[in-house]
């Protein structure tokens, strides 16, 4: 019995020392936290906003290593950097949603400035073409408004643009085949023209009165072949019997009739090119306004 006693003691002293050692360090490692300051938790300069974790200086009765270490020993040493690696996730999770919020708003500000930009640029470009538009619109108005100045004042200003002339025998009235065709040339190209007319004067051999009437008698046949066969309006011809007056030849100078003749002229004005401008037909400032 005696030899039992003494051989349990000194094995409970043995079993004794683990417990006591790590009891020793418990309480070590409880007062470096307990004996922080409130200013250095406060101003660490961490991305947690909490003080780095203290190196331990001692680590109990085993030292460095305790080969008798419990679970909940190792939990309790392990704990501490489990929360702050915890705490490190949702801070890095939280730093990275911030950062795509971010981006996103970056990018759906830089995608709204480019559609504006873009409306801005096709707006310019619409009014730079209407300014183009107006410009020509404006440029076409000024050409026809100095035409249409340029027509008034040269209104009743004709010119020669044709001349034909019509032998007659001495007593004859009547158109020739040769009268007619030189008719026809000089007439086939009135057709729907504006801004001329067309002068006859009659000349015919003979004295006083007689030759007057003679010369105005050639002339109207020659002004009823244009109405009837080339449908001229009448108020576009002026007729008018010579008689024996001298007429003036391309030599300027004087002669009697021997015979009897009729000179047409076909003179023009401008209005047939202020309607090759416009584009639209001119009424003639010598046609007579109709009734309203």
């Amino acid at each position: 019995m005696n030899n039992r006693l003494l051989f349990a003691l000194p094995l409970a002293a043995v079993l004794a020392f683990p417990a006591l050692a790590q009891t020793t360090t418990s309480s070590d490692q409880s007062q470096p936290a307990a004996t922080q300051t409130p200013s250095a938790s406060s101003d660490t300069g961490t991305a947690t906003g909490k003080a780095p974790l203290q190196v331990q200086s001692r680590e109990g009765f085993w030292g460095h290593l305790n080969p008798f270490a419990r679970k909940s020993y190792v939990r309790r040493q392990t704990e501490p950097i489990r929360d702050r690696v915890n705490e490190l996730d949702e801070l890095t999770a939280g730093n990275s949603k911030a950062i795509r919020d971010t981006d996103s708003r970056a990018q759906a500000g830089i995608k709204l400035a480019s559609d504006r930009a873009d409306a801005a640029d096709q707006h310019a470009l619409e009014a730079s073409n209407k300014a183009t538009t107006a410009q020509q619109t404006a440029q076409q108005a000024t050409t026809r408004v100095q035409t249409v100045e340029t027509v008034v004042t040269n209104i009743d200003q004709y010119k020669a643009q044709n001349q034909a002339e019509i032998l007659f025998r001495p007593g004859q009235t009547a158109l020739s085949k040769n009268a007619k065709d030189a008719i026809d040339t000089m007439a086939s190209s009135l057709k729907g023209q504006h801004g001329y007319i067309i002068e006859v004067q009659g000349f015919s051999a003979g004295k006083g009165q007689a030759a007057i009437t003679t010369s105005q008698r050639m002339a109207e046949s020659v002004v009823r072949y244009l109405v009837l066969q080339h449908e001229i309006p009448v108020y576009r011809i002026y007729l008018v019997g010579m008689g024996n007056a001298p007429s003036a030849d391309e030599a300027a100078k004087t002669r009697r009739t021997s015979g009897g003749r009729v000179e047409i002229s076909l003179l023009k004005n401008d209005l047939e090119q202020l309607s090759a401008n416009t584009g639209a037909p001119v009424a003639s400032a010598d046609q007579p306004q109709q009734p309203k």
